[in-house]
Parts: C-alpha cells; structure tokens; sequence
C-alpha cells in the first residue's frame, strides 16, 4: 500500500526553480516516480538521456497540466482520443500525438510523435500546473531497470545528481501507464504497452468500429 504525503509550498517552490534552471527534478506520479525537466531546454534533455543511460533514438513523455495546454502542444488530436481522454485523463494512460514541427527532435527521437498525458497524481498534477506548460515525466531509473517508487530510492540512485527531489511519499509501482496510438480512419487503435489500463477498458471505451490490439 502507497504512502501519500503532500510537500511544502517551499518544496514546489524548489522544484521550479530547478526546472527553471535546467536542472532535473524527481517527482511521484500514479505509478511510479518521474524525471522532469523543461522540455525546450536541450542541454536539460541531454543531461536527463545521460543520467538514465537511455538511447539517444528513445523518445520521452510528457505530463501537460490541462487539456488547454495538449491543443497547443501537438498538431492535431485524434478522434478517438477525445473519448479516451474523456473517460481515463487524468490517470496513467499516455497517448501518443502527431507532434508540432517545432518540438524538439531530442524529445521525439527523432520521430514526429509525442507521449503525453495528464498525471492522477496531486503532486505531479499540481508542479504540472504552477510550471504551467509541459514538463517530461519519463520514469526514475536507469534504462532497462525497474522504476523506483520512493524519493529516498531516488536519492539513493543519483545523489546531488537530480537537482530536486519532490517527495510524495510511496508512488504505487505495479505496471506503469498504457501506452496507446491511435492511427487516423483506420479505427485502429494499438496498445504499445500493456499497463495500469486494460485493454479490456481501453476497448469498453470506444465505439465498436474501433479495433484495440496489442502492438
């Protein structure tokens, strides 16, 4: 069973102002804890790929703070995603969108899409709302080693590493969020990873012409 706590005005205070400062912040989210940083700030982005030793070529998510927020941060949104967004945001569900022309190539890797979602967290939805725009939210680990779900894991991993631990208490771990794409008028919607979502749930959400596959 997780363990909630709530940090200090002074703590998100902190938090932002690392954010602010290019550095990379730890946060807990509806599954496990996250790594931030300003996603239009490169050299913040290179030091998060460095820390987590991910490949350059992987792409990294996005928490956005509101719905206003995602229509000014991707080219369109598909159909069926407002019906999906509708039943599971905010939640651990992330969903993957035609991103703007401007976006960083070192968030996409290199692609044209973007994972994004709206955290169930109240202190990753909150640090999302007083940064006011998006923020990544790939999970607290290595590449290819199991997330972490405490500040003080964190801590233990990085040190003075990550500028700024937002400790929430115990994130639940389990499975992380479902990945979903959905692709134009083809009613066809992958699950590129299998997570908190079901894809029973995913599939109840939609209308029938919809196929849900696993990827």
């Amino acid at each position: 069973m997780s363990l909630f706590v709530y940090p200090s005005d002074h703590a998100f205070e902190q938090a932002l102002s690392a954010l602010q400062e290019g550095g990379i912040v730890a946060f807990p989210t509806e599954t496990f804890y996250g790594l931030a940083v300003d996603p239009e700030n490169d050299q913040a982005i290179s030091s998060l790929y460095t820390l987590k030793k991910r490949e350059i070529s992987k792409p990294l998510s996005l928490l956005v703070p509101n719905l206003k927020n995602l229509s000014s941060s991707v080219r369109s949104i598909p159909l069926p995603y407002k019906k999906l967004i509708s039943v599971f945001w905010p939640g651990p569900l992330t969903l993957i969108f035609p991103a703007h022309t401007t976006t960083s190539s070192l968030l996409t890797g290199g692609g044209d899409t973007l994972a994004i979602r709206i955290s169930s967290n109240p202190v990753a939805q909150h640090l999302c709302e007083l940064w006011g725009k998006p923020f990544t939210a790939t999970s607290a680990n290595i590449s290819g080693e199991p997330a972490l779900v405490t500040a003080s894991e964190v801590h233990d991993l990085w040190g003075d590493q990550v500028s700024f631990i937002l400790d929430g208490g115990e994130a639940p771990g389990g499975k992380g969020s479902t990945i979903v794409r959905c692709v134009g008028k083809e009613y066809t919607c992958r699950i590129l990873r299998d997570g908190v979502i079901s894809v029973k749930k995913i599939s109840q959400a939609l209308p029938l012409n919809y196929i849900v596959c696993k990827s």
